[in-house]
């Protein structure tokens, strides 16, 4: 079973891979100015929030959880970093309170998950609006704008087309990869996916597991609201809205099951890629922003429906003796 999880995952990883270079190269081809060095650095730094939030998000929905509150952390983050600046406070003490800003808004996701046995769904899809709702309170409808110059300047400077936040992202996701392919951790997160009453009795500790790939989850919303705040030089409580159906987009067509215990990182990072490389191609297209979101949400769908539709095909087709089958 477990070999055939991972013979499926990689066949999804190829298509994606075959999916991001076929697009690339179509839109390299026939859109005017994708292939620029400058429009290079712009996708790669577009999709940065993303790929920061698809990080932790694919941990927990391997974990067979959800968090679509990572947005709305976002925005209080921003939120909280435009009050704090207002209030004459440095910058540099601002930005762990951030941090532990996402890291509390995970931590109470989380208990609530696992202390008081709510489904992560329904948790998540209101601290979606409770952590807006916070930050629109703290700041209003107002942009906080006069931010250090030294940090906006930082956020989107670049080493050649490469800008260093997607350096950024390109390191912790090595990080990410190692710790859920690569440890003890990764392998119980994979168990929890699978069947969260037998790692249990393995012994995995589920609730502690569960509990931190909130914090983890919160945390780098709140990160991601550093580099989206610095990137556009100004802190908003709107930031970010609508950012949770990328990632879930990104993560789902990267090959992680919505169901739990299947999914590779790779295939979420180039999944990013893509649905970035299709959203920048139908801009410089002058498609309209309705089409743009159609494209994201017929992804979404694509992502949830082809693994479990090819999975169906497979034991449909599968030779049977006696109702079982044939090995």
């Amino acid at each position: 079973m477990a070999v055939d999880l991972a013979r499926m995952a990689r066949r999804w990883e190829g298509l994606i891979l075959v999916l991001l270079v076929g697009v690339t190269v179509w839109a390299s081809l026939g859109v005017d100015g994708f292939a620029n060095g400058s429009n290079v650095s712009f996708l790669l730094l577009d999709t940065t929030e993303i790929a920061l939030m698809a990080l932790t998000m694919t941990l927990v929905i391997v974990a067979a959880e959800i968090d679509l509150s990572v947005a709305s952390t976002l925005g209080l983050s921003c939120a909280v970093l435009g009050r704090l600046w207002n209030a004459g406070l440095p910058i540099e003490a601002i930005m762990p309170i951030c941090l532990l800003v996402g890291a509390a808004c995970g931590a109470f996701n989380g208990l609530l998950v696992t202390r008081l046995g709510l489904p992560s769904l329904a948790v998540t899809i209101g601290t979606f609006a409770l952590f807006r709702g916070l930050a629109y309170v703290m700041l209003g409808d107002q942009a906080v704008a006069g931010l250090p110059p030294a940090y906006t300047s930082l956020a989107t400077a670049s080493v050649g087309p490469i800008p260093l936040a997607t350096i950024l992202v390109a390191v912790l996701a090595v990080v990410a990869a190692v710790v859920l392919h690569a440890t003890g951790l990764g392998r119980s997160i994979f168990a929890l996916g699978s069947n969260v009453e037998a790692a249990f009795f393995a012994g995995v500790r589920v609730k502690r597991i569960k509990l931190w790939l909130f914090v983890a989850s919160g945390t780098m919303a709140s990160l991601a609201s550093l580099v989206y705040t610095f990137r556009y030089a100004s802190a908003r409580a709107d930031s970010g809205m609508g950012l949770e159906l990328a990632v879930v987009a990104a993560v789902l067509l990267g090959g992680v099951s919505i169901f739990g215990g299947r999914g590779t990182l790779p295939g979420v990072l180039m999944a990013v890629l893509l649905l970035g490389a299709v959203r920048n191609a139908l801009i410089l297209a002058d498609v309209a922003n309705e089409v743009l979101n159609f494209v994201t949400g017929l992804l979404l769908v694509a992502s949830v429906l082809a693994p479990n539709l090819g999975a169906v095909w497979r034991r449909r087709s599968s030779p049977q003796v006696e109702g079982k089958s044939v090995t």
